[in-house]
């Protein structure tokens, strides 16, 4: 170890510390027992409730280059290991070790003893994990690793639970140095050999009593062989036969690489997993995944400050509860007040989790990271056909599996690399087993529903009860080792009988039906009991016939229906019925699944959507119509566009067009200026305006004129109206000249080719002087004339100017002197 620079132990201990620091958020998952999967052969462990315990050590090869730092993050790591855990039955040991090289040094530093993980334990281990410090040449900076390992097996073999799994976690930036240590031999050469020796005599130890060992290496310094040796000489069987689930060394070069490094390593020893969540500074939300296999699982919030406070929101939004039960979860939140804060869940809803972060100015600096941590303990249900087999009879294994919330997992995805096997002991033989399979091949129904087949024969030795385990493995995953019971038959059973349910959705309260088969062929009555099996928590089922009576002799089908009780909670229900003859001592006749989907009971909406949808429709189809319609007779009153044209003999003539918004409600008011001075002139009037007059338009399209005096009156576009005081008004309605063709306005006329027509057209010009004039002021008010003006008022031809016509002094006839002051044509286009 003294070969190592002193830059290497420094960048070594802050690895050291990222170490702890990820290592207690994946301690705090617990997994299967390591020694179970391949422990004694017939053991069948007892059905619980809850993550599973697990004993383990964390033996930390301490440096003395630590730094204040490096000391508050072990500090910090302590209290992920002791806020992470989800097992209060487990039990945790922190040991620190280096070397014993004078009088007074020891190699190991036992700072927290072998501690029940429960609520108190949690508080214990926060505080007993600051006792480690920093070892110099006063302590002893040697790597005695046959010390350490000696003082973590013997806390890991005594007093703990026999069933337990038994882990060490041997975190490491050096390799072997006993060179200075007196108690290994005379000279440094003998020290290092025998101290090789005793480390593989340790983990002879290990593996005897059933202890895995996983190495983590940091620093340049690293023995990999070494690290390899101490991995394969523990324990080898994993939490399942899974090739991760074998202990192995991992070896990081980097800072960067560690917390990857750590979650893998500790998941696959403990067949748990580590979802990684989202990493902010306060205030933020961070999120995590957490699946739908989980059973037990813990959020674990590494703030770092105190001061950094976390919400907790379910997939669903809401915000649970810090201690107590919500939902069908159980909850509890430790650690507020510390660097690192969890919320331990017990049956957590899957989905994506919220969390929300708050901090005080000052306070909002260090980068947070969430994860989830999580286990899933399966409830097996095992059917064997037939129920009852005879000795070297060939039967057919099925299994399926559901949470302890009752979701029977349907989807292959969610138990994706799980191996499944059915185990079966009894009487008269040793233990066999059977790998199962959801391939689709016979005798598997259909591939990918989740149900796992296999066939199995009997052993001919077999002569009493039997008992099936189904055996699962998978990362994160463990079975509660339900059995199935059945007993060896050594004739044809007299009475047989077969089960038949269909899967269905009902509502609480509700029930499914499904039908009985029997075949009594003994001399006597028999009676068939029906019951329900694997039922999980919660659920209200109850069987219907309970009992069914065969006369001797005789076959009958028997409908049966199972009643969902009115508190059921929505959600999936899995189960067994079973079908037994009671004479021949609750012999299992025929035994199969039960699958129901609770819907909630539908409301009112759920009832009646399809006639408020259509109510809905139809007051909406009369919204728009009746909006159609009324919006088509805005539009016909509308009076935008409109031109209005005063005339008289000897007057100019004057035009107003009526703009958009000057005619709400399809009235237009206007007056008519008679300035001393000047011509007389169309304005538009204002409200309460005197001498106003008002033109409106019917939804008809009909114009009326009303005088300030006098009654209303219709008039037609185009065609004068009488004004008094010599005056005319002519309306030009530009919806008319645009909606109707040139060839209509010839035949109201009298038509284009018609004589009279004509004259008629000619008798109106020579009148009104109005269509040439007309025309060329539309002319010169599109090259530059004032278009927003709402009044517009030509300018006057000069006499004798140069579109004067010839005549005497350049003067006109009345008639045409009029046309060319300024009288306009009225254009269709504009």
């Amino acid at each position: 170890m003294r070969d190592t620079t002193r830059a290497a132990h420094l960048a070594a201990a802050r690895r050291l510390a990222g170490v702890l620091l990820a290592l207690g958020g994946l301690i705090a998952v617990t997994g299967a027992a390591p020694g179970q999967a391949a422990g004694a052969p017939g053991r069948t462990a007892a059905v619980t409730e809850g993550a599973d315990p697990i004993d383990f050590a964390v033996v930390v090869d301490q440096s003395d280059s630590l730094s204040e730092e490096d000391l508050n993050r072990e500090v910090e790591a302590a209290a992920l290991i002791a806020q992470g855990e989800i097992s209060d039955r487990s039990r945790a040991t922190v040991i620190g070790f280096g070397s014993s090289e004078k009088s007074g040094q020891t190699p190991v530093d036992e700072v927290c003893p072998p501690t029940v993980v429960n609520s108190s334990g949690r508080s214990y281990l926060n505080g007993c994990v600051k006792e480690l410090s920093r070892r110099d040449a006063r302590m002893g900076p040697g790597t005695d690793f046959p010390a350490a390992l000696r003082q973590a097996l013997t806390r890991l073999t005594e007093k703990g639970a026999p069933d337990a799994p038994k882990v060490i976690f041997l975190l490491t930036d050096g390799k072997l140095d006993v060179r200075d240590s007196p108690e290994y031999g005379a000279d440094a050469a003998g020290r290092q050999a025998d101290a090789a020796r005793q480390l593989t005599e340790q983990l002879a130890r290990a593996r005897e009593e059933s202890v895995q060992i996983w190495p983590l290496g940091f620093g340049d310094a690293i023995d990999r062989d070494a690290l390899r040796k101490m991995a394969e000489g523990g324990f080898r069987n994993g939490c399942a036969e899974l090739p991760s689930a074998t202990p192995r060394p991992r070896v990081v070069d980097s800072a960067a690489g560690i917390d990857k490094a750590l979650q893998e390593t500790f998941a696959a020893a403990r067949c748990a997993q580590v979802v990684q969540g989202t990493e902010g500074k306060p205030p933020t939300d961070l999120y995590v995944t957490i699946p739908k296999i989980a059973t037990d699982g813990s959020i674990t919030v590494s703030k770092h400050d105190p001061k950094v406070s976390a919400t907790y929101y379910d997939p669903r939004g809401r915000k649970v509860v810090t201690d107590g039960s919500f939902d069908g979860s159980t909850f509890e939140v430790t650690g507020q007040s510390g660097p690192v804060e969890a919320l331990r869940v017990k049956n957590p809803r899957p989905g994506r989790w919220r969390v929300h972060l708050e901090a005080p100015e000052g306070h909002r600096e260090r980068v947070v990271a969430v994860r989830a941590i999580w286990q899933g303990q399966l409830r097996s249900s095992v059917i064997l056909d037939p129920a009852s087999p005879r000795p070297g009879e060939k039967t057919s294994v099925e299994v399926r599996m559901q949470t302890r919330r009752g979701v029977v997992l349907d989807d292959p995805g969610e138990l994706k690399g799980i191996t499944v096997s059915a185990r079966l002991t009894g009487s008269g033989f040793e233990p066999v087993s059977v790998p199962l399979a959801d391939d689709g091949r016979a005798p598997d129904a259909h591939a990918g529903d989740v149900r796992f087949t296999g066939t199995l024969t009997v052993p001919s030795t077999a002569d009493g009860d039997l008992a099936l385990t189904a055996e699962m493995a998978a990362p994160g995953v463990t079975g509660d080792h339900r059995p199935f019971n059945a007993r060896i038959t050594s004739e044809p059973p007299p009475v047989t009988a077969s089960l038949t349910v269909e899967r269905d959705t009902v509502h609480p309260g509700g029930s499914v039906e499904g039908v009985l088969k029997v075949d009594n062929k003994a001399e006597e009555t028999r009676t068939v009991r029906l019951a329900l099996a694997d039922l999980p928590p919660g659920k209200e089922l109850t069987i219907g016939p309970a009992e069914v009576e065969i006369a001797a002799g005789t076959a009958k089908s028997v409908p049966f229906r199972v009643r969902i009780g009115s508190g059921t909670a929505p959600g999936e229900i899995g189960a067994r019925i079973t079908a037994a003859d009671t004479a021949d001592g609750g012999r299992v006749l025929d035994n199969t699944f039960l699958e129901v989907d609770v819907d909630p009971v539908p409301t009112w909406w759920d009832r009646l959507w399809w006639a408020v949808a259509l109510a809905g429709g139809v007051l909406l189809a009369l919204a728009v119509f009746l909006g159609v319609r009324y919006a088509a007779r805005r539009r016909r009153r509308d009076l935008v566009g409109v031109k209005l044209e005063l005339r008289g003999e000897g007057v100019r003539p004057d035009e107003l067009t009526v703009r958009t918004g000057q005619s709400p409600g399809g009235v237009f008011p206007f007056v008519i200026d008679r300035a001393r001075g000047a011509a007389p002139s169309l304005q538009r009037g204002g409200p309460g305006a005197a001498a106003s007059y008002r033109l409106r338009r019917t939804a008809a399209g009909e114009f009326l004129l009303k005088p300030p005096e006098g009654r209303e009156r219709a008039l037609r576009p185009e065609e004068p109206t009488t004004l008094g005081d010599g005056l005319e008004l002519v309306v030009h309605d530009r919806r008319a000249a645009t909606g109707r063709g040139r060839g209509d306005r010839d035949r109201t006329r009298g038509g284009r080719g018609s004589r009279t027509g004509g004259r008629d057209r000619d008798r109106d010009r020579d009148r009104t002087g109005f269509r040439g004039g007309f025309r060329g002021r539309n002319r010169d008010r599109d090259r530059g004339g004032d278009r927003d003006s709402s009044r517009v008022r030509p300018p006057r031809t000069p006499a004798g100017g140069e579109n004067a016509p010839p005549g005497d002094g350049g003067g006109a006839p009345s008639g045409e002197g009029e046309r060319r002051a300024g009288a306009s044509r009225f254009d269709p286009n504009f």
